[in-house]
């Protein structure tokens, strides 16, 4: 991909135009002024915390394989 001049606005905003194909970005300046946009999805604390419990994994997968154990919510009154 050939190099494209991006120029910043007044108040200090750039458009990324065709080359940004994502819409949330992780954005880290370099010590040399260089910056760096990396594609990012962001999570919920709760979704982190199960993409790093493989224990919590099994057991929910686990789970949703023998529906038959099951509990219902109790109903309000």
């Amino acid at each position: 991909m050939e190099p494209v001049v991006i120029e910043v606005d007044s108040r200090r905003r750039i458009s990324l135009g065709k080359l940004g194909h994502h819409d949330t970005y992780l954005a880290t300046e370099q010590t040399d002024g260089t910056i760096m946009l990396e594609p990012a999805v962001i999570l919920s604390a709760a979704e982190h915390a199960y993409l790093r419990n493989p224990s919590l994994q099994r057991q929910i997968e686990d789970n949703r394989a023998h529906p038959e154990r099951r509990r219902g919510r109790p109903s309000r009154t």
